[in-house]
């Protein structure tokens, strides 16, 4: 059984390579360009550890691996589209470098791409598996779609904010381990299980994410504390603080979202520690890794095997805390 960490080094080595052709350099540079930006490569690196929870990793799940990486990054690409985002990993996005109509274009065709590597796969489960695989790629498009509309709203309530991060961020990694086990020859019983790991583990990693914006020390998060909050975002933090503050804080909170004064950050913290979202948010984040490690002890499988991904699982949740 590898680690997170060395199952990565292994992926990183063999995705490490252009991914596009020579031609049209205009189109398949910018494409490229976002996958030298670095990353976790977690998603991609799920699906091997999916497969290694019950058997040897078999050729098709770097193949796999790839054309999730490929997926993942098109979305990164359109999001910073859609959010305006200057910077991605330190450096220019694709769209701020290259021009919106070109991100737009190396974005399709990074979609496309993953498809290539689908057709490599020599699973008796292609069907299966290409099933998974577009319909995660329609939820996390409905994911995007849902985070958009909320903006325009003045209040969403917590099961519809739980709902958007699952489509948009949770499905994803909850396929990436699926598709990976698939490969594995496991029982749907088994498949299932690791797919509400994945779920769970990615909604307390964006509790986490929405917790260290606000509280988190700048140091270690590698973000300006608040930016969630400048930026009026609704968080888990925020939603929590308008549903059980009093008339008060909660009208003041409507207030400093809409007059964004220069004490903003500083004021809406206060709201939050007053209505404790921030203890809140720790106990809720931590329900989730729970349910998440008990779908991991249900799997039908020696318990040495599933140490690699209760690892991951601790090193998402409790980093940077």
């Amino acid at each position: 059984m590898h680690s997170f960490i060395e199952l990565s080094k292994i992926f990183e080595e063999k995705f490490n390579t252009r991914h596009f052709p020579a031609h049209t350099k205009t189109l398949y540079d910018p494409a490229q360009y976002i996958l030298q930006l670095g990353g976790k490569r977690v998603r991609p690196v799920s699906v091997l550890m999916g497969n290694e929870l019950f058997d040897e990793i078999t050729p098709d799940a770097y193949e796999l691996g790839t054309a999730i990486e490929l997926f993942h990054n098109f979305t990164l690409i359109h999001d910073d589209i859609m959010d305006k985002a200057p910077v991605r990993r330190g450096l220019p996005t694709v769209h701020m470098k290259f021009g919106d109509s070109t991100a737009l274009l190396a974005g399709d065709v990074m979609f496309v791409r993953c498809y290539d590597y689908l057709n490599k796969l020599k699973s008796t489960s292609l069907h299966k598996i290409l099933h998974i695989f577009n319909h995660t790629a329609a939820q996390v498009c409905e994911g995007q779609q849902l985070d958009m509309d909320f903006e325009k709203r003045d209040t969403v309530s917590m099961d519809e904010y739980v709902n958007m991060i699952t489509l948009k961020t949770s499905v994803l990694l909850a396929a990436s381990l699926q598709l990976g086990s698939i490969l594995g020859g496991t029982t749907e019983r088994n498949q299932q299980h690791i797919y509400e790991f994945g779920k769970s583990l990615g909604i307390a990693f964006q509790i986490q994410d929405d917790y260290l914006d606000a509280f988190g020390d700048p140091e270690k998060f590698g973000k300006l504390v608040g930016g969630d909050i400048v930026a009026n975002k609704k968080t888990f933090l925020m939603i929590r603080a308008m549903e059980v503050a009093d008339e008060v804080s909660k009208n003041e909170l409507m207030q400093l979202m809409r007059e964004n004064p220069v004490d903003k950050v500083e004021k809406v913290l206060a709201i939050f520690k007053k209505c404790d979202v921030d203890t809140w948010a720790n106990e809720l984040k931590e329900k989730y890794l729970q349910t998440a490690l008990q779908h991991l002890e249900d799997i039908a499988v020696l318990s040495k095997r599933k140490e690699p991904l209760k690892q991951l699982a601790l090193f998402l949740i409790e980093r940077q805390n």
